[in-house]
């Protein structure tokens, strides 16, 4: 099983999926991020291809096969479940991701923790963001993307906790919600 817990920067999919990771027996997460920092560090500026050079690691070609192909070694070598949270509001990117985790394995969720603007703002200062920065900046962009049925399963987080949230999950991909 493959959970993509999909949102915008500073929504809380970090804290959702190390909740889910503590319920679920068997799972261990996986963050693109990872990949993309990998990319950064390996591929200079100046090798970078045209549609490269944005700043957002998404946009470098390899991220997309990368970030498949390790999930395909993780469930291959280890043979846990993944619990991948991301923020990819690009719906090709999306898609391609997407349709390569069902490649992997058929069940695969997906889950876009959504909350207000105003929510979001304040959920990155508390973790330290400093006002303004490259998270900040990515938040209309987050959710207007977000608007597409693409990124269903929505679930509100402006007015629940982690916990409930993560009842959400689990109810949904069919685990005990005291899992």
């Amino acid at each position: 099983m493959i959970v993509m817990i999909n949102g915008a920067f500073g929504v809380g999919k970090t804290t959702v999926a190390n909740e889910l990771l503590s319920r679920l027996d068997g799972a261990m997460l996986f963050d693109p991020e990872v990949v993309g920092f990998m990319l950064r560090h390996i591929i200079p500026d100046e090798i970078k291809l045209e549609g490269e050079k944005t700043g957002d690691f998404q946009d470098l070609k390899m991220w997309k096969p990368l970030t498949v192909e390790v999930a395909r070694q993780l469930r291959e070598i280890y043979g846990k479940d993944l619990i991948v949270p991301m923020t990819i509001y690009n719906k090709v990117y999306f898609d391609e991701i997407h349709r390569g985790f069902l490649q992997i394995d058929p069940k695969v969720y997906h889950f876009c923790l959504t909350a207000k603007k105003e929510t979001i703002h304040q959920r990155l200062l508390e973790r330290g963001e400093e006002e303004g920065n490259w998270c900040f900046q990515q938040t209309d962009k987050c959710l207007a993307g977000f608007e597409d049925d693409c990124f269903e399963q929505f679930i509100p987080t402006d007015d629940i906790g982690i916990e409930e949230v993560v009842d959400v999950i689990c109810k949904e991909i069919g685990v005990k919600s005291t899992c």
